[in-house]
């Protein structure tokens, strides 16, 4: 009888240990503590062990690059479905487009918690000014909106905020927001969300492949000079310490970037769930990291 009862308080003893970690950090990232994202949880755990004891198998120790490797530092994400969602509901596009949004900021928050530091939201692409003019204006107006709404959180949550695209179609309204926020958080370092509006990835190698041009035809630089990193420089992810994003979200089940980031993303890992957009939710997110975290990143080497 006894030994029962050790045996018991021994287990018990484990899965406190277990859960109660589970718990604190779920709180403390606004997650929502269900069995669900409990067992999420600790297959993101188990993962990272399995990788520590195999490197430790290895090589005796675990390496730098592969702690690096465990978390991305620049997660890019595509939003859609945001229509798909309003009509499995019976709503309206826009009501699509601010449940979208509102998922949009919520997940952002997500990942700044988890210790990602860049994160990249494909708001609008150049191809969407051909969408109804109802609503491409609601959609601006949503931007203005939750640009005007987080502007103090950003501040004091100290969120570095850039907007990359094509800008001579905005409106001046939400151009001096755009301005506003970009000055007021120009010196924060540890947390950057760059939002892509009227953004194309084919637009921002054109427009690099001009700027360089004409340097090398001024004569500040001289075309044996141009090499991948010069031209980094020149794209509008230059803003960011990570350029180019580790891990690529693209919601809704469509398997396809859509001219977004095609500089950038040559070796990206390319996630695609099939949930729509304004369900990915906290426990969607941890999903997906743990399936970055499963991958070998080899950057066309062998490993």
């Amino acid at each position: 009888m006894e030994q029962m009862v050790y045996i018991v308080s021994v287990v018990f003893t484990c899965l406190a240990l277990l859960i109660i970690p589970v718990i604190i950090i779920t709180r403390r990232l606004s997650v929502h503590l269900s069995f669900k994202n409990i067992l999420r949880f600790i297959k993101l755990v188990a993962s990272q062990l399995d990788d520590e004891e195999e490197n430790n198998e290895e090589s005796g120790t675990i390496g730098e690059e592969d702690k690096r490797r465990r978390l991305p530092k620049h997660v890019a994400i595509i939003l859609d479905g945001n229509r798909r969602w309003a009509e499995k509901r019976g709503l309206g596009t826009s009501e699509g487009h601010q449940a979208g949004a509102r998922r949009l900021i919520e997940n952002a928050k997500d990942c700044f918690a988890m210790g990602i530091n860049t994160v990249s939201l494909f708001a609008f692409s150049t191809e969407n000014w051909a969408r109804p003019e109802d609503e491409v204006n609601g959609l601006m107006a949503l931007f203005e909106k939750h640009l005007r709404s987080e502007m103090a959180f950003f501040r004091s949550d100290k969120i570095k905020i850039s907007v990359i695209g094509n800008r001579t179609k905005i409106s001046q309204s939400l151009l001096g927001l755009i301005t506003e926020a970009e000055e007021a958080t120009k010196n924060y370092e540890e947390k950057h969300l760059i939002i892509a509006i009227d953004y194309s990835g084919r637009f921002d190698i054109l427009q690099a492949c001009k700027s360089l041009a004409e340097k090398a035809k001024n004569g500040l630089i001289q075309v044996e000079d141009i090499d991948e990193d010069v031209m980094e420089k020149e794209l509008m992810t230059n803003c960011s310490e990570f350029p180019n994003p580790d891990l690529l979200i693209r919601t809704s089940g469509e398997q396809r970037i859509s001219n977004f980031f095609l500089w950038q993303s040559a070796y990206t890992e390319l996630y695609f769930p099939n949930v729509l957009w304004p369900d990915f939710g906290e426990a969607e997110y941890l999903e997906a990291l743990t399936w970055y975290q499963q991958r070998q990143r080899r950057f066309g080497l062998r490993v």
